[in-house]
């Protein structure tokens, strides 16, 4: 089958990761159906795409008769969607309705997008959910390929540009498990992964993949790396560990609280690629350094944006 010929429904395109998995497919030249339950969202992907490749389906997928509809005459299928708060209905439920539409449809290839410390047992409702969601997707769908990501980055994240925020706000940034290691990926190469995976489900159906970048850093590490591509020099507090508890249990219930419970639990564990794990290499995907991509968009946080920096002539 030609690749024109082929549909891919991607469920979330709209979000953060999803517009790079998206432009990631448009580049191959099959068709994306953008399922979303806001479409109008995602429409900001249509002049990305060329004349007539995108398409746009509004679906709850806690709604299976929503999700049926949507994945109805599709190739492949890619579950990009997952939430924070009350995530059962979503990260289990909603993605047991996508696989099992999918194999009802007679998908040739599903994609799901889980992370790093998913875990039916994990402390975390969030890990605990994407643990019990991927054995929900497994056994509704045998040959899916699961993607798990350490911590993601790029231009819109919401990692990154909160602690460069800080740094630019905040005369000391406060270090919260500061030796917590992460393993942050570049959100284009996670892009091209899943695009990968979906459009070759003979190499890569059945499998399961842990992305991380070329570098394992800690969370100190982290804010300083961001501290000084922002020309920001600031000293850093580490948070006791006592104190950064109390936070997350008494005020993470807040809105815009800057840690939840869940994330205080999840920050327990490093989120770094499994050894031995098949990761980015194996898609065909070579790692992007942190320090290579940020600067397109953090000398924002500069004092003087993109002039901060002199000419040497």
């Amino acid at each position: 089958m030609q690749k024109l010929d082929r549909l891919v429904t991607l469920f979330g395109g709209g979000g953060f990761i999803g517009r790079y998995v998206a432009q990631a497919l448009y580049r191959t030249g099959v068709r994306v159906r953008i399922a979303q339950r806001d479409p109008r969202q995602a429409f900001f992907l249509k002049p990305l795409g060329g004349l007539g490749q995108t398409h746009f389906v509004a679906c709850d997928i806690r709604k299976p008769e929503q999700v049926a509809a949507a994945v109805a005459s599709s190739d492949a299928v890619v579950n990009l969607v997952g939430v924070f708060k009350n995530p059962y209905a979503v990260n289990v439920d909603g993605a047991r309705n996508i696989a099992e539409a999918a194999r009802e449809a007679g998908v040739h290839a599903l994609v799901h997008f889980s992370a790093i410390g998913a875990d039916p047992s994990a402390k975390s409702d969030y890990g605990r959910s994407k643990g019990e969601g991927e054995d929900a997707v497994r056994a509704a769908f045998p040959g899916v390929t699961v993607v798990r990501p350490s911590i993601v980055f790029g231009q819109e994240d919401n990692f990154v540009n909160r602690f460069a925020a800080l740094a630019r706000l905040l005369p000391v940034v406060p270090v919260i498990k500061g030796d917590t290691k992460f393993q942050p990926v570049y959100v284009a190469d996670v892009g091209r992964a899943v695009s990968t995976a979906a459009l070759d489900p003979r190499t890569h159906g059945g499998k399961t993949y842990e992305l991380g970048g070329p570098e394992v850093m800690t969370m100190r590490t982290l804010n300083q790396r961001i501290c000084e591509a922002t020309g920001r020099s600031r000293p850093l507090l580490d948070v006791p560990d006592a104190l950064a508890s109390a936070m997350a249990g008494l005020f993470g219930w807040l809105p815009g609280a800057p840690m939840t419970w869940d994330q205080w639990l999840m920050l327990q564990h490093d989120n770094v690629v499994s050894p031995g794990a098949k990761g980015l290499n194996d898609l065909g995907v070579a790692p992007t350094p942190l320090a290579a991509v940020t600067p397109e968009w953090l000398t924002s946080y500069r004092r003087h944006g993109r002039f901060a920096v002199k000419s040497p002539y």
